[in-house]
């Protein structure tokens, strides 16, 4: 029986397992690895609708071969979680995949790729009871600000509250801010510095306490000036890679800067230009 076999079976025959799984679940000591470092596999994605890679349209889209790509970046040494959307999560209960491992809930999705409402994202997934419930460690929301687009105002609200609920659990609220604006009918993020500055600002004042708020932030130019902007723990993420070796260089530039924990990577991980997941995931942990 292959993995997708075994889960559909779980799934058929016993739903509880899920829940059974996660109450069993060796939960992480630490979201950090022996290094100090935290290095998150993102794999929440296709529940966007966002499922390209490069130039295959549909590259996350095999669902089986997602998982198998996943359990093994999971396995790599200096790992420490996983970021995704519930399905994604359940499938790793299942296959018994994150023992140990720190695990962040995707909480807002419905701002699909390439939608006319795609700044519109509201909390569709997971929300901090759940995560609380499942033992999870923390939650992520992507919060893109477009100052001409009046859905803006209930991003930020609904943002605030993701963070309230999860500070109130002893919960990392992990929020990932973009300036954005619209172009040719689509939304762009601005990766200027003085762009993803603002971007900063905004997101680290939401909510009743920053206790708990680490922030998502890319990798772009003058990092040192882009991160003095807050003293929130900041987690580096990967995005679309077009050259690896530019992108590993970035990452460890801006891995000594003070607020900087580890990095939340998915897609250049999970789908290097190679193919050689392990290799991608062991060179990201030796820039940790």
């Amino acid at each position: 029986m292959n993995t997708v076999e075994r889960i559909v079976a779980k799934r058929v025959r016993d739903p509880e397992a899920i829940a059974e799984a996660a109450a069993a679940r060796v939960r992480a000591k630490s979201p950090f690895n022996d290094k100090g470092r935290t290095m998150i596999i993102a794999a929440d994605h296709p529940a966007r609708g966002a499922n390209s890679v490069g130039s295959e349209p549909l590259a996350m889209a095999d669902r089986g071969e997602l998982l198998e790509r996943l359990c093994l970046a999971l396995e790599r040494p200096g790992v420490t979680g996983v970021l995704a959307t519930p399905d994604v999560i359940d499938d790793l209960l299942l296959l018994g995949a994150l023992h140990g491992k720190t695990v962040i809930g995707s909480m807002n999705r419905t701002g699909l790729a390439g939608s006319s409402f795609e700044i519109d994202d509201r909390f569709a997934c997971y929300d901090a009871e759940t995560i609380a419930r499942m033992r999870f460690d923390g939650g992520k929301t992507l919060t893109r600000i477009c100052l001409d687009d009046p859905a803006t105002p209930s991003v930020l609200e609904n943002t605030a509250k993701a963070v309230d609920e999860l500070a109130d659990r002893k919960l990392i609220a992990m929020v990932e801010p973009f300036l954005s604006e619209w172009v040719d009918g689509k939304i762009k993020n601005d990766l200027s510095p003085e762009a993803v500055i603002r971007s900063i600002t905004i997101a680290s004042g939401l909510g009743r306490s920053s206790a708990y708020t680490w922030l998502k932030l890319p990798v772009v130019a003058d990092m040192p000036r882009v991160l003095a902007a807050s003293t929130l723990p900041a987690v580096l993420l990967g995005g679309e890679v077009t050259d690896p070796d530019a992108a590993f260089a970035a990452w460890q530039e801006a891995l000594v800067l003070p607020t900087v924990q580890g990095l939340v990577a998915g897609r250049s991980l999970l789908y290097p230009h190679d193919g050689d997941v392990a290799k991608a995931v062991d060179t990201a942990v030796g820039l940790l």
